[in-house]
């Protein structure tokens, strides 16, 4: 096997430490339906694009992979909405319990289940799925996502209503699944990101988990 050498280097900018990834900010809005009640995140772009319909950010390694990895922080009773993809991602969850649901259609949901910690799903091209965080307190979760191409196309879809919902918000996107920003977007994601930390440090309860 003819392999190319890597120098220890080389390797360490390689690594990316948790600790200084949960000081950076993240992206509070990766995509259309984030700035909706319900779906706020924190997204993180650890390799490749992941998945986003905002051009503006960077992964945190830049070296080509086949692959692509990020990773999503929410507060309580908080992720994407409802949504589908043309290819494969996966997911596991690193802390607190998050609520998957899912179906063949953008208007029926057709089943659900909860995972935690250590747990592993993995959802097939064109299934429509949503999922959120269970949890009375901030929780993460890791996503792997299968290659693609990246504003080529609609990515993700959506159902009307979310399109509707975060139109009244003015986020949209294009054809090319490109987020097509409102002139005081800037304004916007500095007031969600504070918000979305401001729910994360505040106390919840109410939420009955499951044993």
């Amino acid at each position: 096997m003819n392999q190319a050498m890597t120098a220890n280097e080389e390797m360490l900018k390689r690594i990316i430490r948790h600790k200084e990834l949960k000081q950076t900010e993240g992206v509070p809005l990766m995509f259309i339906d984030s700035s909706l009640d319900r779906h706020y995140r924190i997204n993180y772009s650890l390799i490749g694009a992941t998945a986003s319909e905002n051009d503006d950010y960077k992964p945190f390694l830049t070296q080509p992979h086949k692959f692509h990895v990020g990773m999503v922080k929410a507060p309580q009773l908080c992720g994407p909405a409802y949504h589908t993809h043309d290819y494969i991602e996966s997911f596991m969850p690193l802390t607190g319990k998050w609520r998957f649901y899912f179906g063949n259609s953008p208007d029926e949901i057709e089943g659900e289940t909860i995972i935690e910690p250590w747990d592993f799903i993995t959802l097939p091209a064109g299934l429509w799925r949503g999922f959120e965080n269970i949890t009375e307190k901030e929780a993460w979760i890791f996503a792997v996502v299968e290659d693609h191409p990246v504003f080529e196309a609609k990515d993700p879809y959506w159902p009307e209503a979310v399109v509707e919902e975060a139109e009244k918000l003015g986020m949209k996107s294009d054809e090319n699944g490109k987020m097509i920003k409102p002139d005081n977007f800037k304004q916007m994601e500095r007031e969600l990101y504070e918000k979305v930390i401001r729910m994360m440090t505040e106390k919840k309860s109410g939420i009955k988990e499951e044993k």
